[in-house]
């Protein structure tokens, strides 16, 4: 079985235990917790990967690390993964967790690029337009990139709306190029 399918399998069996113990909200800031960890510690991350590092040594970095950071519930399931030798997909696992209560929730990341930085009353109409689109809550990553000229882009799923400068220079240019090209032949 792929580790995807695994750590997907995983991550929900969390999910339905948090809400069974009426934790979600605390197991998911334990995950995301444990997500920034891994991510700004590379010697982590590789530690929990090693498949030489015995699971005695894994469980107690883990325990020594989280113990007084995390639900029970959360503390108990990274040893029951590494017990099983999952301790590789832990981070998968820790993501996927995310994933799936953002669903749950009803929420939606997205991600918005824009020239300058965006003003508080554009963000929370960015946010209204994403709300509104989905029937759910926005999470907002935001960006800034000055060659965009003007306008935005702003990334939603799979959707992309761009209504940058740039990218309407650019179309003009193709249709120019487009046209001068018919009119040569």
């Amino acid at each position: 079985m792929s580790e995807y399918k695994v750590a997907t399998r995983y991550a929900k069996s969390l999910i339905d235990l948090a809400t069974e113990q009426n934790h979600l909200e605390e197991v998911k800031a334990d995950m995301v917790l444990f997500v920034e960890t891994l991510r700004s510690s590379g010697t982590l991350s590789a530690v929990l990967r090693n498949p030489i590092v015995s699971p005695a040594k894994k469980t107690s970095i883990l325990t020594a690390l989280f113990t007084d950071k995390v639900q029970p519930a959360t503390l108990g399931f990274f040893k029951i993964m590494i017990a099983k030798m999952r301790s590789e997909i832990l981070y998968d696992t820790a993501k996927e967790f995310i994933e799936q209560y953002n669903l749950k929730q009803h929420i939606v990341k997205a991600t918005v690029v824009s020239a300058v930085p965006l003003s508080e009353s554009n963000r929370a109409e960015v946010v209204a337009i994403i709300k509104k689109a989905t029937d759910g809550n926005a999470i907002l990553e935001e960006k800034v990139d000055p060659k965009l000229i003007g306008g935005f882009i702003l990334t939603v799923g799979d959707r992309q709306f761009d209504t940058s400068i740039a990218n309407t220079l650019n179309k003009l240019k193709k249709d120019f190029e487009q046209k001068t090209a018919a009119q040569s032949v």
